[in-house]
């Protein structure tokens, strides 16, 4: 039988997702399983490595059963991921020797600040494009290999493996056989050379990384290995593997320089394609690996949000506000706006550009007449917001107006959302058809490398236009709303002690 379908593997921070697409990139079949979330100190977030995989052998299982998709209908596998979360496992047994400790996780600031002291980040900056900042995967390795006895010693024997997520799928689908990341994810960890594609022997000894713990680093679409240990996949190639964001990119097509998209998810994250160049920012934006295909380096601008939707669910898990997203949607729309009140959910610091670990959230102008409605807004408002100040740096560096933002993740289903960022922008939002783009830029990352898709044209093709928001306000409102929102953000800022 003709295969139909590529499968995507979604592995993101709150659940784990398995998406079958067609050739048109619409979506066949789709499961999604939440995992936990360990917050063991403040400021300290972890997932359990094999209950990620739990999840995503169950996902696998329930889309292949409930559509009744056989393995011979499916092309290839694709991979996407949460990016810069840390594992580090035994090579033999394949036990984690730590809970996976999350990107959203702080606590390596202090490490961070030390190397600023030390005057290193500039060698940071120019080698990886990264800020040093705990968000990043290197100084989680860091920490692991100083703090669980015995484990520097076993890394550099050997005897340790350290990977991002993609890496231990990869690892965990071949039955123990493939150890591999690919040119995105490398590039988030601090210890790879962007111009290179190599990891860096400087960057490595700063951080006192073993290169034998390392991954090889491979493109983002070629076969890296056949699945052993999966019932019903047995025998399908690996073929495609980008982090979630530059996945999202792609699936955007969005493959000329000057294009960009925005991820609604657990956090937000712009990407703006800049070609061949790697451009050094000047306003504390990213400069990031875009994607690797045929002997070829894309780059990107990168702006980073890290609490963006998980707004959302903080309304919903923690304060017990609303039951679900689409009621917050619905609470946010039965007032004109937010009544002067402003969250900043700086739950675990502030990312791009303000780069701040120590700030922690607030919220700001309560009055009497502050109700759970008004909180709906401006949690969505913050959303809008922190995206806005992003936007506002990608510009400067590129020299670029952006006309339109093409969007997509989870809470790019709100109307509301995205209206107020058309509004803050002064320029139209698009949503395609399909939102689902992280996974779909897995897809087509893994189909191009098998024969599915013919070349990147079939997957513009692909992409359509579902929804465009135009701003509905006038230039001098979107900025003095822009001023206030500043105002809440000093406030938030080294909240938390050094």
């Amino acid at each position: 039988m003709t295969a139909r379908y590529i499968l995507a593997i979604d592995q993101g921070t709150t659940s784990s997702r398995a998406i079958l697409f067609d050739h048109s990139g619409g979506i066949h079949a789709s499961a999604q399983q939440e995992f936990r979330q360990h917050y063991p100190q403040p400021g300290w977030v972890e997932h359990d490595p094999e209950e990620i995989w739990a999840s995503q052998c169950s996902v696998i299982e329930q889309v292949l059963v409930e559509s009744g998709t056989g393995k011979d209908e499916i092309a290839g596998i694709g991979i996407t991921n949460q990016r810069e979360t840390t594992v580090v496992w035994d090579r033999k047994s394949g036990e984690p020797i730590h809970p996976a400790i999350v990107w959203q996780d702080r606590r390596t600031a202090d490490i961070c600040n030390e190397l600023k002291r030390e005057r290193l980040e500039p060698i940071f900056r120019e080698k990886s494009g990264l800020l040093l900042d705990p968000y990043f995967s290197g100084t989680k390795l860091s920490w692991i290999l100083t703090h669980v006895e015995g484990a520097a010693e076993r890394a550099a024997s050997g005897d340790l493996l350290f990977g991002t997520i993609d890496s231990w799928l990869v690892w965990k689908l071949t039955g123990g056989q493939v150890h591999v990341t690919d040119v995105t994810n490398a590039s988030r960890t601090l210890l790879m050379n962007i111009h290179t594609g190599d990891w860096d022997e400087e960057l490595l000894q700063i951080l006192g990384v073993p290169p034998e713990v390392l991954p090889p680093i491979c493109s983002c679409s070629e076969i890296l290995g056949m699945v052993e240990s999966v019932p019903g996949i047995e025998g399908l190639p690996i073929a495609g593997i980008a982090g979630d964001q530059q996945a999202a990119l792609f699936g955007q097509a969005c493959f000329d320089p000057g294009m960009a998209k925005n991820t609604y998810g657990t956090g937000c994250f712009l990407l703006m394609n800049t070609g061949n160049e790697a451009i050094p920012s000047k306003n504390n934006l990213l400069t990031t690996i875009a994607w690797g295909l045929e002997g070829k380096l894309t780059y990107a601008l990168e702006g980073s949000v890290f609490i963006g939707g998980a707004v959302v669910q903080w309304l919903r898990d923690e304060l017990g506000i609303i039951q679900t997203a689409q009621e917050c949607d619905q609470l946010a729309e039965t007032v004109e706006d937010s009544s002067g009140l402003f969250i900043v959910p700086a739950f675990t610091g502030l990312g791009a550009p303000h780069w701040d670990p120590y700030a922690r959230g607030v919220a700001v102008g309560i009055t009497r007449g502050t109700n759970k409605a008004h909180f709906c807004r401006a949690a969505l408002e913050s959303i809008a917001y922190q995206s806005s100040d992003l936007i506002t740096c990608m510009e400067k560096d590129s020299g670029l107006h952006l006309k339109e933002l093409r969007v997509d993740g989870g809470a790019s289903r709100s109307h509301p959302l995205l209206q107020f960022q058309a509004d803050l922008l002064q320029s139209n939002v698009v949503r395609p058809d399909c939102i689902e783009t992280t996974a779909l830029g897995a897809a087509y990352l893994a189909g191009l490398a098998v024969g599915f898709w013919k070349s990147r044209e079939d997957i513009r093709r692909n992409w359509q236009e579902a929804a465009r928001f135009q701003p509905g306000i006038r230039l001098s409102e979107a900025a003095e709303s822009q001023s206030q929102w500043a105002r809440a953000v000093e406030c938030s800022k080294g909240w938390e002690p050094r």
